[in-house]
């Protein structure tokens, strides 16, 4: 299941997104306030799906579907006013005030996009992949986003599979991550 990050300016928006996704089986990677906080956590998180509650004050979702729409699915739930200043067709919009069940089937299908078009791991590397994440953070005494992203990043400047780069840490190679 991929990642998803919740932004918008208000609080109350994002605790009620929040609530209504863990209810239906999602759990948000990230709840953001500001467009530093979102671009940070889009930064951390190697691709997903960005709900925007009317979007954080100043971010325009048309910029981050430029920046980020190699590896992010962008919902923009908004006014109609909002959703008429997004000309980026990579953003999908969903006119607000809407029912909870058309959020969560917006959801639900940025998810099997996002699915659909990551190539994916055999299990045994899924496995192996999450075994050495485990390591990492035993060891280190981190999360397990970090242990990934300390492991995507060690893989992409040795220009290496992650699967490789676990197998490596594993047998008790490079341990850098």
């Amino acid at each position: 299941m991929p990642r998803i990050i919740i932004a918008g300016a208000s609080e109350t928006s994002r605790a009620q997104l929040d609530r209504l996704l863990t209810a239906s089986g999602f759990g948000a990677f990230r709840l953001c306030a500001s467009e530093g906080a979102l671009r940070r956590a889009l930064t951390e998180c190697e691709d997903g799906v960005v709900i925007l509650a009317g979007g954080p004050a100043g971010c325009l979702p048309d910029d981050l579907a430029a920046d980020f729409g190699r590896a992010f699915l962008f919902l923009l739930i908004g006014r109609p006013e909002v959703l008429e200043a997004c000309e980026s067709p990579r953003v999908f919009k969903l006119a607000y005030p809407c029912p909870g069940s058309a959020v969560v089937g917006a959801v639900q299908m940025l998810c099997q996009l996002h699915d659909m078009r990551l190539p994916r791991r055999s299990a045994g590397d899924s496995a192996l992949v999450e075994e050495a994440k485990r390591l990492l953070m035993d060891r280190e005494g981190i999360d397990e986003p970090t242990a990934h992203r300390r492991m995507q990043l060690y893989a992409m400047r040795h220009n290496m599979k992650m699967t490789d780069y676990a197998m490596q840490l594993l047998q008790g190679g490079p341990n850098d991550g």
